[in-house]
């Protein structure tokens, strides 16, 4: 049983959870109604006033949060703190219009780096590891949430950041590194820069990686393990809520563990609201319990998963959540059937001689939306495939089929021809308009 960070909460029961949480809830809902105007007027147009929480079903009772709703406000409009009692200030990328502003009191930062330190030790970091991120660090929250987590559970801190791929290898190989952090694209990008500069990551130090900011399939996750060597985790968070350390797995790897204590997850149908009970899935709402400066009521995160009601082997009795399966804005509807990348990306994983590296392109064909798949084949099947390449590509798009329900037309492409990057691969090209 690997080593559990906080055992007075990570171990709470279930009867002192609910008190805990409830009391806190009621905490952040008078704090945010206090210091948001705009939760006030939401409240007020509900018909709701802090009083009224009593119990913890009370919380489907209060409106939604959007990421629309704080795009409007922009830049400071959520904040629940003075900006002299704010002493960090993070943003979502602004890739689809206005970014999101947090703004995080000191007390806040403390309480990232606790859970933070939870999430990496129920992966195996020790104060023995030293750990690289080759997450960015601006202004993002993924390269400074890990930092300072790791850091409190006493790791020694790469910060290599992104880009520079070959360097990276380098750090790895003569530091010593022993945890990796970053993408899941990217680090199977790091993979095929070791093989072209002749190193081999399963001989390295390496033996843990923590990864997350993008969906990834359970393909692509043991092929991480295989090509690095390592015990490959997922980990969740996002920027509106905190950052890094929302929920991640234990050694495990089955579900990551919510920070209960803090957040309180919720399923809901997408379409209409309702909370779904444990076991279905739906859309991730998350309310934040002790956030200062950001307070967060009932936010769509737009995340579709589950909760899963079983406990865990490792001894936490905190819930656990999913893999995120998609988001409700990835889901693309293809002659009526709903469709997402990560359904794609599990069928390439299974198919010997092409990358999971891929691109989805949406066109219109007459009034329909339609799609095609670029799909990289692998360096070392590449010239035996080019002669085979029209039954190749019938082979998968015979695969894809079977798991989507509809045609998809297949592309394969040279290797290394879709762009890697540090951050989120970006999977969807849309050419519908043009």
């Amino acid at each position: 049983m690997s080593k559990i960070w906080n055992p007075e909460y990570e171990q709470i029961s279930h009867a002192r959870l609910e008190e805990l949480q409830l009391q806190r809830l009621q905490w952040v809902v008078k704090w945010a109604y206090e210091r948001v105007p705009a939760y006030k007027q939401k409240f007020d147009a509900a018909g709701i006033k802090p009083k009224d929480v009593k119990k913890l079903g009370d919380l489907a009772r209060l409106p939604f949060t959007t990421k629309d709703e704080l795009k409007e406000d922009y830049p400071y409009g959520f904040f629940a703190l003075p900006m002299n009692k704010i002493v960090r200030i993070h943003s979502t990328s602004g890739t689809t219009g206005t970014p999101v502003v947090v703004g995080y009191s000191r007390g806040d930062l403390n309480t990232w780096a606790e859970l933070v330190a939870r999430i990496v030790t129920a992966a195996g970091v020790t104060e023995d590891d030293l750990a690289q991120i080759s997450f960015g660090y601006g202004m993002f929250t993924g390269g400074f949430g890990l930092h300072y987590g790791l850091e409190r559970v006493g790791a020694a801190v790469l910060p290599a950041s992104t880009g520079n791929t070959e360097r990276q290898i380098r750090i790895m190989r003569d530091f010593g590194t022993t945890t990796l952090i970053s993408t899941p694209t990217y680090a199977l990008h790091l993979c095929e820069v070791a093989d072209t500069m002749g190193v081999d990551l399963r001989k390295l130090p390496l033996r843990i990686g923590l990864f997350g900011s993008e969906p990834w399939s359970e393909g692509m996750r043991g092929e991480i393990q295989e090509r690095m060597g390592i015990l490959a985790t997922d980990n969740y968070g996002l920027t509106e809520v905190m950052g890094p350390g929302v929920a991640g797995e234990c050694e495990e790897q089955n579900g990551q563990h919510f920070n209960e204590d803090h957040f309180i997850p919720e399923i809901i149908n997408p379409e209409t609201g309702d909370v779904l009970p444990r076991g279905e899935t739906g859309e991730l709402v998350i309310t934040t319990l002790t956030k200062e400066g950001f307070p967060m009521i009932r936010y769509r995160t737009r995340d579709l998963t589950y909760l899963m009601p079983d406990e865990c082997p490792c001894g936490r009795t905190l819930v656990k959540m999913a893999r995120v399966l998609g988001r409700t804005d990835d889901m693309l509807i293809i002659k009526g059937v709903n469709v997402f990348p990560s359904q794609i990306e599990q069928v390439l994983t299974e198919v010997e001689g092409v990358e999971p590296q891929y691109q989805i392109i949406l066109k219109k064909k007459g009034v329909m939306n339609d799609i095609e798949v670029n799909v990289e084949m692998s360096e070392k099947f590449f010239p035996d495939a080019m002669r085979k390449l029209v039954e190749f590509e019938r082979a998968i798009e015979a695969r894809l089929q079977t798991v989507l329900g509809i045609y998809v037309k297949v592309n394969l492409v040279e290797p290394m021809s879709i762009e890697r990057t540090g951050g989120k691969a970006k999977r969807v090209i849309d050419r519908r308009d043009a």
